[in-house]
């Protein structure tokens, strides 16, 4: 089974109220169609990041994210991670304000995960 890695945004659209910013909203449906099928289709994983980020903000709103995490496999942060999320900084792959989601593509790449799902646009 191919293996999905879930980025926090994805987690917070899929369970966020819905939005009155039509694009916001049509995103928030779009995940929501997407995890009714992708469920069966895929091994979907998050890491410690992912509960970090999700564990943020409104109570309310993290306590939904976070019941949803509990369901996936969660891939741990390494040191081979750390080092290639460092070298997409450093080389200019992403920007240094963008670090975690450096993180993020590099907890999925050394865990040989298929496919990375993220609303970062």
């Amino acid at each position: 089974m191919e293996t999905v890695y879930l980025e926090t945004t994805v987690i917070s659209l899929l369970v966020g109220d819905v939005s009155r910013d039509l694009v916001t909203a049509a995103n928030q449906q779009a995940t929501r169609d997407w995890w009714d099928t992708a469920r069966d289709k895929y091994e979907l994983l998050a890491s410690e990041l992912v509960i970090q980020e999700a564990s943020a903000g409104d109570p309310e709103a993290a306590r939904k994210r976070l019941e949803i995490l509990k369901t996936l496999t969660l891939l741990e942060t390494t040191e081979d991670a750390l080092a290639l999320a460092r070298d997409l900084v450093t080389s200019g792959a992403v920007p240094p304000q963008a670090a975690e989601d450096a993180l993020h593509i590099a907890i999925a790449v050394t865990n040989g995960i298929d496919y990375l799902a993220t609303w970062n646009l």
